[in-house]
């Protein structure tokens, strides 16, 4: 993971170097060379997807004198990656966004014991009808949709056994069918509440600038540039619903019709199709696709 970028870009190494003096750890062997089980673990996980988009982007700029806030309309991210949009738009340093993401992951993984809770990916139905297949399935436990994807792609997180129970609801509610995701943690539900708190604290003690280019948030779906609503809504995004499928079509509203996707995998390319077939979507992960779309420009 990001080991053919800092083969080919100096700059891409010196930014992976920074993310591993922030973390006082040597995230990035661990990143090129394994083990994945280690990788995986989200409190590693979560820096390391970061490390990778901001590499990408900094190698852009260098090879392709790219300015973000002349490039782009917005910025956004999912889960996750709204840290790493945030710190491409300049709203948290570098080492702050790796600092606060290895914290995250932390807090999140420490919120609830390994086991208990669980997500699941209800396909084929839309938002509405998994909100009220996960209440349905709550029977006083938590179950509430954790990412709104696509249309007929919502995840529900909770405990373990509701979440079970809304897999077994949704054939009966029109969907294909319900699949268990291979996560450590119930993310985006109440049951995150003790790591919500827990990134208040943090994000109290951090620097905030206002972004250089509009931040799409993941639980309005809506553009925020104000430092302090940007930190409220990150604190609410840690137990709400990531409306994915809501913040495309935002962009898409306001005129947008390319996104590009830096860093590591093609998930949210893949999404934006579905999403909305006018709206193309283009991954760069590595120095082949860097070379390509710098080609485009």
């Amino acid at each position: 993971m990001g080991r053919d970028l800092a083969g080919a870009f100096e700059i891409a190494r010196h930014t992976f170097q920074e993310v591993d003096e922030a973390l006082q750890q040597n995230l990035s062997r661990l990143m090129f060379e394994g083990p994945e089980s280690d990788l995986t673990l989200t409190e590693n996980a979560q820096p390391a997807l970061m490390a990778v988009s901001i590499a990408v982007l900094r190698v852009l700029q260098q090879e392709g004198g790219i300015e973000i806030h002349k490039a782009a309309s917005f910025v956004a991210g999912h889960s996750l990656g709204e840290y790493s949009a945030l710190a491409a738009a300049g709203t948290f340093s570098l080492p702050d966004t790796a600092r606060l993401l290895k914290l995250r992951g932390q807090a999140m993984q420490k919120a609830v014991p390994v086991g208990e809770g669980a997500m699941a990916a209800l396909l084929g139905l839309d938002l509405a009808v998994a909100q009220e297949v996960a209440a349905e399935a709550a029977e006083g436990e938590i179950c509430s949709a954790a990412n709104d994807n696509a249309p007929g792609q919502v995840v529900v997180s909770g405990h373990r056994a509701a979440v079970e129970r809304a897999i077994a609801l949704a054939p009966s509610r029109g969907g294909k069918r319900g699949i268990l995701l291979p996560v450590s943690a119930p993310f985006h539900c109440e049951l995150m509440a003790p790591a919500a708190e827990a990134m208040a604290k943090a994000l109290a003690n951090v620097d905030l600038r206002s972004p250089l280019v509009p931040v799409v948030a993941n639980v309005t779906a809506q553009a925020v540039v104000a430092p302090d609503e940007i930190r409220r809504l990150l604190v609410e995004q840690v137990t709400g619903l990531v409306r994915w499928r809501e913040c495309v079509l935002f962009m898409k509203e306001q005129g947008v019709d390319s996104l590009v996707e830096l860093g590591s995998g093609k998930v949210l390319s893949g999404l934006a199709k579905r999403i909305d077939k006018e709206v193309s979507g283009q991954s760069i992960q590595g120095p082949a696709d860097i070379e390509a779309f710098l080609k485009t420009l």
